[in-house]
């Protein structure tokens, strides 16, 4: 599947990610082909973290060229990961601080100003797609429900989101059907689509059935996709925090054959390796982990052996890798995540793969907003329930962090096309491959 949109689309959609400032490395084209180095990135942050993943790369002029045009003719979907988050109002929020709210109230208004801010403020809205143009990603499969399995727990962040693209409908709308995403890329346009961070659970313990009702619910409202499990154990089996991993329960089973049912892709992500395997053995629809790395390659907690990346692959599934530099291994930069890439691609197949970050661009003006908020703030200092996160004793590269930043998604496809990768395969990784398993889960 190729992507050819008109020429004017085509070099605003490169806009800032074509951004990759050849002119400045000293690399010339001719032609039509050197139309992409006159363009400049949006603010500094961005064109810095791209000439730190330059820098690991040293591409080719023509590898650069190459991978630049191909990343932006293609559909870019995103497996799971975060879209752009905005700055606070640091003056609304010191407002509400000082009649006295407490910790859980001033969270959930954080949450809700880097959540929504993009939608409703111009200056944040302006930033927030020119990094989607940077990054070149016309959809984000994006977390609308905070880690757990409560209903209204759920419910915040998905709200957040329904609210955001509605008001922002024109520029980000809500995605639920593959034929939306299309459209939003031949229109040059962008799009989230909706998936929790857990399955919504009554937890009345009436029956299977009526505890299982609300998936249903969770996918009219739009989300189409839920994690098994977070890290810690829940009814449904085991998340890959927990030191033993007794594997999908009877329940489980029973919530994975009601997600194909209504539609709703099952992801394994933060599952046990036992859960994750037993979970692709019961579905009967295309699942995913949307963001894990390769066991094979470097052992973590939170990456997948290749029993389990074969077994969610044999769905017709596929496995998306993230760009968390301790699940990497290595130097923890781009090139280990490539890497994983490249050991996914080569040992599971080009239709196998996807890209899923889990990390965002957050806004330039975040940090003097956040100044402006006074230095006692009361705060939650224990870690919430599902975050259980097991201790390692990695320490990445002082450059890892950069040399991966969401906006350096053009990137990933120069880095492809280093490693040799055909334009067919990297399209696949691109987007196409979480386009296939999000239109055979669909129903109706």
């Amino acid at each position: 599947m190729r992507y050819a949109p008109h020429r004017r689309d085509f070099l605003r959609q490169l806009g800032a990610a074509a951004m990759l400032g050849l002119t400045a490395r000293g690399l010339t084209s001719r032609g039509d082909a050197a139309e992409p180095a006159a363009l400049e990135a949006p603010n500094a942050r961005i064109k810095a973290d791209r000439d730190v993943a330059l820098g690991v790369l040293k591409p080719s002029a023509r590898d650069l060229e190459h991978g630049l045009r191909l990343h932006a003719e293609s559909l870019v979907f995103e497996s799971y990961g975060f879209a752009p988050r905005a700055a606070i109002d640091g003056d609304r929020f010191a407002a509400v601080a000082a009649t006295g709210a407490g910790a859980a109230e001033l969270t959930d208004l954080r949450e809700e100003m880097s959540m929504t801010r993009w939608a409703t403020d111009a200056a944040e809205r302006k930033e927030f797609l020119a990094a989607m143009r940077a990054a070149g990603v016309t959809c984000v499969f994006q977390n609308t429900g905070e880690e757990g399995n409560d209903p209204l727990r759920l419910m915040k962040r998905l709200a957040r989101f329904t609210y955001a693209t509605d008001v922002a409908r024109a520029d980000c709308p809500k995605a639920v059907s593959a034929d939306d995403i299309l459209e939003a890329k031949r229109l040059g346009r962008h799009c989230l689509c909706f998936t929790t961070n857990g399955v919504p659970l009554p937890q009345d313990w009436t029956s299977a059935r009526d505890e299982l009702r609300m998936i249903r619910l969770f996918h009219q409202l739009g989300v189409r996709m839920m994690h098994v499990t977070y890290n810690r154990r829940n009814p449904l089996g085991d998340g890959v925090g927990e030191p033993s991993d007794g594997g999908l329960s009877d329940f489980g089973r029973q919530a994975v054959a009601e997600m194909n049912r209504v539609g709703v892709i099952v992801d394994v992500s933060h599952s046990g390796w036992r859960t994750s395997l037993e979970a692709a053995k019961a579905s009967a629809k295309p699942m995913v982990a949307s963001h894990t790395t390769c066991a094979g390659l470097y052992r973590h907690f939170r990456s997948k052996p290749d029993d389990v990346i074969k077994a969610v692959c044999d769905t017709d599934g596929l496995v998306g890798i993230c760009v968390i530099p301790r699940f990497l291994g290595g130097a923890g930069d781009i090139s280990a995540f490539l890497d994983h890439l490249d050991y996914a691609i080569r040992k599971f197949g080009a239709g196998r793969v996807a890209i899923g970050m889990d990390v965002s661009y957050v806004s330039s003006r975040d940090a003097a907003e956040r100044a402006k908020l006074p230095k006692n703030l009361p705060r939650v200092t224990e870690p919430g329930w599902e975050h259980l996160w097991p201790q390692d004793k990695f320490v990445a590269a002082p450059h890892a962090e950069r040399s991966l930043a969401w906006t350096n998604w053009p990137l990933f496809t120069v880095g492809m096309v280093q490693r040799g990768h055909d334009d067919a395969t990297i399209r696949k990784v691109l987007g196409e491959n979480m386009l296939r398993v999000l239109r055979a889960n669909q129903v109706g």
